[in-house]
Parts: structure tokens; sequence; C-alpha cells
């Protein structure tokens, strides 16, 4: 049993790897769909201290439309600020992709305006002009909820 967190077009090294983080140890699948806003050499995760990164179960995407076609049918969540749902309001199952957009723009437009009932949201206050939760805090929230749901599977 496993949750997917799909990041599209990440730009900020350091929420990739709060999230891959996050992935290793809950078994979940990190997704990254390029083009990164990073390099994913083993230098470059060496620098970063990523020194779990053997443990993440990640899969590089060249293109969204590359990612797209090799799920097509697999249940998706677009977690958005303009989400339809709230993120609590949906029920997770085993192997649910729950994808996120760059730190900058979010998810592409086009993307959320095919597939409104599967968008959700984090709900935050509206007196502050803040854009949305930090990424990596984001897709926390989400799986948490997720795994909280499902009952955490093989965790302790």
């Amino acid at each position: 049993m496993s949750l997917h967190i799909v990041l599209v077009n990440p730009e900020i090294p350091p929420n990739t790897g709060n999230i891959a983080r996050t992935a290793a140890a809950t078994d979940s699948v990190l997704h990254l769909v390029k083009p990164l806003g990073f390099s994913l050499d083993e230098k470059s995760l060496r620098r970063a201290g990523l020194d779990y990164w053997p443990y993440v179960k990640v899969e590089v995407h060249e293109s969204l439309e590359e990612f797209m076609d090799k799920y097509a049918g697999k249940r998706m969540w677009l977690s958005t600020t303009k989400g339809a749902k709230l993120f609590s309001q949906v029920e997770y199952q085993d192997e649910d992709m729950i994808l996120f957009g760059r730190e900058t723009a979010g998810l592409p437009r086009e993307l959320i305006e095919k597939n409104p009932d599967k968008t959700i949201r984090i709900p935050m206050s509206r007196s502050t002009r803040l854009r949305s939760f930090n990424l990596s805090n984001s897709a926390s929230i989400v799986l948490f909820e997720a795994l909280r749901q499902l009952g955490y599977p093989g965790l302790e």
C-alpha cells in the first residue's frame, strides 16, 4: 500500500528535500516532473545533505504529459488554492496520486480546468495576503490526512 506525491516542476531544492524525507519516512512514492529548478546529480544531492535519498522511492518524469500518459486511469487529486473541496473532504484510497505545482505558479491552469472535480485545497485565512502555504508543508498536511484515513498502513 502506498500513496504518491507528485511534484510538477518543483523549483526550490529544500522543499523537494523535505518532501523526499517525508516520502521515505512514510513509504510513499515521490514523483518529480521535469523541468526541475535544480539538479539531481549525486554531487548536488550530497551537497544538500540528502543522505536519506537512497531510501526514497522516486520516479522522475520528463514532462507532465509523459507522467499523465503513464498513469492515465489512476486516481489523482490536484492540490491548488482554488480547489473545489477541502483536502479533508476527500476519501483517499491506496495508490492515490496527489499533485502539487511549482512554488511560484502552482499547477498548470489547463490541468485544473480539465479536472475541477479533482481539485483540493487547504483552508487558510482570507485576511492575509499570502498566496499559499509552503510546498513541503502542504504536501505533509495532505499526505498525513490521507495516511490517517487509511489507518497509517505500515507505519508505527
